[in-house]
């Protein structure tokens, strides 16, 4: 990759990294799915100014508008609903490692669904690694021996699941023919319609008390900085150094997320924390293979 390219991947894992944290701190006066509800919405009438001053085209036909109907709730509406949730009892840093695992779902669905990305081996070890790292994530939660809430941290691992999938879907986007920046405001502006129901019906915003400052700029920095730009710069990277490339962001954005937590928020991880996110990371860098190739170059 490029200088660029880099400097580009790094961006993007702070403002994904990000994301863990300004929702931890919307959620100290909103629900879940209204926060998510105000990422989405802020996001879209972000991204539209974005596209309509950029003189690119809509989305036309019946085809285009499903595609990113199904990606809206795959990528968007489930995953999201099901993070924000877990995180009103979790640590931002936590919910970050487990979304971590969304490559490690994404082996076994295109394993299953696709005839040209089958697991090998290199890939299978990373699967056994990066699962050892679930164990010990949620093992003492399952067992008793912490107080997390299991329930949580299934919901985060369930939109790694939901991740999983809309990588497989999004196969079907390149099909479309769409730009990057249009497809983002598609997929957000979808889930925001969607999502008004269901927050009108189970959170009644119009009868919470009113925001503070902080969860506002919270907000805003999860609506412009974490999703609209942060979309911007994932299909340029995307574009210009390849998904295999991409796929390095995963190890970065627990990074951030556990660095913002623990500096602003005070948040402590436990060590079964940090030796479930050592064994995730060595599965994904397994399943990367460009780490083991190179080592094995050097002592061949």
């Amino acid at each position: 990759m490029s200088p660029r390219d880099w400097a580009l991947l790094l961006t993007l894992s702070v403002l994904w990294g990000g994301s863990f944290f300004f929702v931890k701190l919307a959620l100290a006066d909103l629900p879940p799915l209204t926060v998510v509800l105000a990422r989405v919405t802020i996001a879209a009438a972000t991204l539209y100014v974005v596209v309509r001053t950029t003189g690119q085209a809509l989305p036309r036909g019946r085809k285009a508008w499903w595609t990113l109907l199904v990606m809206a709730i795959v990528n968007n509406l489930i995953p999201f609903s099901l993070i924000f949730s877990g995180q009103t009892v979790i640590p931002s840093g936590l919910a970050a490692i487990l979304n971590a695992t969304t490559p490690l779902f994404t082996v076994v669905v295109m394993h299953l669904f696709t005839s040209d990305e089958k697991a090998t081996p290199p890939k299978v070890a990373g699967l056994l690694l990066g699962f050892a790292g679930v164990v010990v994530l949620i093992g003492p939660a399952v067992t008793g021996a912490l107080d997390t809430p299991v329930w949580a941290l299934l919901a985060c691992l369930a939109a790694a699941i939901s991740y999983a999938f809309s990588g497989l879907w999004g196969r079907r986007i390149k099909t479309l023919g769409i730009e990057p920046a249009v497809t983002a405001w598609g997929q957000v502006t979808l889930t925001m319609l969607m999502m008004l129901p269901i927050v009108a019906l189970l959170d009644r915003p119009w009868t919470l008390a009113s925001p503070s400052g902080t969860t506002i700029l919270a907000l805003l920095g999860l609506g412009i900085l974490s999703t609209a730009l942060a979309y911007v710069i994932f299909f340029k990277i995307l574009a210009s150094a390849g998904p295999t490339n991409l796929m390095l962001v995963t190890f970065l954005i627990p990074v951030s997320a556990i660095l913002l937590g623990s500096l602003v928020l005070g948040e402590r991880l436990a060590w079964t924390h940090a030796v479930g996110m050592t064994l995730i990371g060595l599965g994904l860098a397994a399943i990367d293979g460009r780490l083991w190739k190179r080592l094995i170059a050097r002592t061949a």
